[in-house]
C-alpha cells in the first residue's frame, strides 16, 4: 500500500508565502518523477512543477520565478516553496509520483488528495 499525503495549504493574503509538502508512505522501493499540479473550480487539473528524481526540474510560465520545487529522495517527500502569491494561484493542490513498490514490476501512478491554497484579502 502506497500514499501520498499533502500538507501546509491554507489562506494567505497577497503577496505571502506558503510552503506544500507531499510525502509518500508505505512500501516504497522507489520513486522516479514527481509533480505538483492545481485545479481551481471549475477548471481542469494543470501541471505546475516537476522534478525528476535526478533533480531535473520544470514549471509551468504561470509559476516561474515565484514557486521552487525540491525533494528530499531519503525521505520520500517534495516541496512546493510557493512566494509572490497572487489571487489566481487559489486552488486545490495536488501531488502525484511515479513510484513502484517492493516486488513491483514496474513504476505506477499515485495521487494525493489535495490540500486548498487560498490567496485572498
Amino acid at each position: 500500500q502506497v500514499q501520498l499525503v499533502e500538507s501546509g495549504g491554507g489562506l494567505v493574503q497577497p503577496g505571502g508565502s506558503l510552503r506544500l509538502s507531499c510525502a509518500a508512505s508505505g512500501s516504497i522501493a522507489s520513486i522516479n518523477d514527481m509533480n505538483w499540479y492545481r485545479q481551481a473550480p471549475g477548471k481542469q487539473r494543470d501541471l505546475v512543477a516537476a522534478i525528476s528524481r535526478g533533480g531535473s526540474i520544470n514549471y509551468a510560465d504561470s509559476v516561474k520565478g515565484r514557486f521552487t520545487i525540491s525533494r528530499d529522495n531519503a525521505k520520500n517527500t517534495m516541496y512546493l516553496q510557493m512566494n509572490s502569491l497572487k489571487p489566481e494561484d487559489t486552488a486545490v493542490y495536488y501531488c502525484n509520483a511515479w513510484i513502484k513498490q517492493y516486488g513491483g514490476l514496474q513504476y505506477r501512478h499515485y495521487w494525493g488528495q489535495g490540500t486548498q491554497v487560498t490567496v485572498s484579502s
